[in-house]
């Protein structure tokens, strides 16, 4: 039954856009302990393989972080736990988160970040002294992720320029040519095609040559992704936003994220040496309606698991 099902789905998606479909093959997706208690089965949702990250919101205790990446070990998805470093107290935490998520969840990688938090909990206050620490590679991660920002931060560089941004990667740079783990940058997410390639390609020329998996908020309300928007400091591509707002009768719709992957698409498949190599999904309107767009759109790409 679950070939004839996976057939059917293929045939329903003939009309699907073919350089969107590869696009999208092995996309990771983000969650939280509390969103993940909302579903039932994500192998009636995600494909099979998909990596899923778990965000570490402060104040989140990490028994429940390690319960939810057990779970989703356990239906045999790879699991990316954040570990943010500034609501890491100390070397002998980090060590100790690190060997409750191998312990319990046989997680293998991490996605390692400053967090959005302004005064350090403790002795940590930046990805780059996780990576310094050692511990993750002394563990045998095989993946260590790191932020990556298309349109800028303005909690590492104030004034809106890049020159911290771009001096941190250069650092993590040097770093991924150490260490044995594969590395990535996953970046916050935008809403235009045209300033992530411009980013994507400044990064090449500039010898930054970890791939980049090209953060993208999925379906969701208008004021909800407004209002994501804006508390994660999204650049000039808010304009796509603040520009629909304006029409009163797409007020009610959801906002989807249909174009601007179309053009990423175009573009990757016109060049296919880019560093955008995947995409990550932020489900801003919900886990199921993210996965379910991507069900429509992806075609192969995107067979739920249980029907694979």
């Amino acid at each position: 039954m679950a070939l004839l099902n996976f057939r059917k789905k293929v045939d329903e998606a003939a009309g699907v856009n073919p350089q969107l479909e590869t696009f999208l093959d092995g996309y990771s997706i983000e969650i939280m302990p509390r969103t993940a208690e909302k579903v039932e089965d994500f192998t009636a949702l995600l494909p099979k393989g998909t990596r899923v990250y778990i965000a570490h919101i402060e104040g989140t205790p990490i028994e429940d972080m390690v319960a939810t990446a057990k779970r989703l070990s356990n239906d045999g998805y790879p699991v990316m736990p954040h570990f943010p470093a500034r609501i890491i107290k100390d070397a002998a935490t980090l060590e100790n988160w690190i060997a409750m998520y191998q312990g319990e969840a046989g997680v293998d990688q991490a996605l390692l970040l400053a967090g959005g938090v302004t005064t350090p909990h403790g002795d940590f206050h930046s990805s780059m002294q996780l990576l310094e620490n050692g511990a993750f590679d002394r563990a045998g991660f095989k993946r260590l992720h790191v932020a990556g920002h298309p349109e800028g931060n303005k909690d590492i560089d104030p004034k809106g320029g890049t020159a911290m941004v771009d001096e941190a990667l250069r650092w993590k740079q040097k770093f991924s040519e150490t260490t044995d783990a594969e590395m990535a940058l996953a970046t916050q997410f935008a809403f235009e095609s045209g300033p992530i390639i411009e980013w994507a390609d400044s990064l090449k020329e500039a010898g930054i040559t970890i791939p980049i998996h090209i953060g993208i908020a999925g379906p969701a309300k208008l004021q909800t992704m407004i209002k994501f928007a804006i508390a994660c400091g999204v650049g000039p591509s808010l304009k796509v936003l603040q520009k629909r707002a304006k029409d009163v009768t797409k007020l009610l719709l959801p906002f989807e994220p249909t174009n601007v992957l179309t053009e990423l698409a175009a573009h990757k498949a016109a060049n296919p040496d880019s560093n955008i190599e995947r995409v990550h999904f932020f489900p801003l309107g919900g886990i199921k309606t993210n996965a379910n767009w991507a069900i429509e759109h992806g075609g192969a790409s995107a067979v739920p698991a249980a029907e694979g």
